[in-house]
């Protein structure tokens, strides 16, 4: 036979175990006097905002996870600059660009980024932000001067002081860029290419002695558009392997231009006798 004291007893455990199970706390048993143990205790976290404010149902943003925010947009369709160019010449490295660098933000980009985001199950909104560029400076190196410039728009250095004073074509091989300039004032500047190591580009100063605008080379049996001879078979011509591959490739030693129109101007501006400088 049960004694008052074993029921009130089991009566408190009982009770303990409903509010357990209404809590989701664990229940302990008796102590050693009979008297049941208080239940495990929880603290739950306050979720409100600082200053006590609670939410209302017009905080909530649908589509968007509370306490994370939108990556930041770095660069975007129309951007332009040395970023950009970076972008570009990474996403080369990879094989999801083609075309330039050209520093410009283009569609070409755009659908680039796109493909590389879609890849890595990232959002494929065209735009580069954080997290799409951390990601892919994980998978690339940092691109070195000639990858950023593979198809020319590189600034000119300061013209060689033997350019200030005439006529000049003035090429700085360090740039890689040629100065059309007459008594110390640049007209134009555009970008060149040079022979290889085994091919190279003869340094010094030199005169224009022939002019060819539908030259082809005898040597090679290469075309040779807009040719300004000035070193035995050296000359300043219009190359269409620089147009389609930049700096991928090398000359035989002439000084290559890829803008077509660039050198078509130049050629009918340059007189046979002007002067040229090529220099480092």
């Amino acid at each position: 036979m049960r004694t008052g004291g074993t029921r009130r007893a089991i009566a408190a455990v009982a009770a303990a175990t409903a509010l357990a199970a209404l809590c989701g706390c664990t229940v302990q048993s008796p102590d050693a006097d009979g008297r049941p143990r208080s239940p495990v205790h929880i603290e739950i976290p306050d979720t409100r905002p600082p200053g006590g404010r609670t939410g209302t149902p017009g905080d909530a943003r649908p589509g968007r996870t509370p306490g994370r925010t939108a990556a930041q947009v770095l660069w975007s369709r129309g951007d332009s600059g040395r970023d950009v160019r970076e972008l570009q010449a990474r996403l080369r490295q990879i094989g999801w660009l083609f075309d330039g660098p050209t520093g410009s933000y283009d569609d070409l980009t755009e659908q680039a980024v796109k493909g590389f985001q879609g890849k890595r199950g990232l959002p494929r909104t065209g735009r580069t932000d954080t997290v799409t560029w951390q990601r892919l400076l994980r998978m690339t190196h940092e691109p070195g001067r000639w990858e950023l410039y593979l198809m020319g728009g590189q600034p000119a250095g300061p013209p060689d002081r033997r350019c200030l004073t005439g006529r000049v074509l003035c090429i700085d091989k360090t740039t890689r860029t040629l100065r059309w300039m007459v008594d110390g004032r640049t007209l134009s500047t555009m970008a060149v290419r040079f022979g290889t190591e085994y091919t190279p580009t003869r340094e010094g100063v030199f005169q224009v002695y022939w002019k060819s605008r539908h030259h082809v080379s005898t040597l090679y049996d290469s075309p040779m558009p807009y040719a300004l001879f000035f070193s035995g078979g050296q000359a300043v011509h219009y190359s269409y392997d620089f147009a389609a591959r930049g700096y991928a490739g090398g000359s035989h030693g002439c000084v290559n231009v890829r803008d077509e129109a660039a050198i078509s101007r130049l050629f009918a501006q340059v007189r046979v006798g002007d002067k040229v400088v090529v220099h480092w």
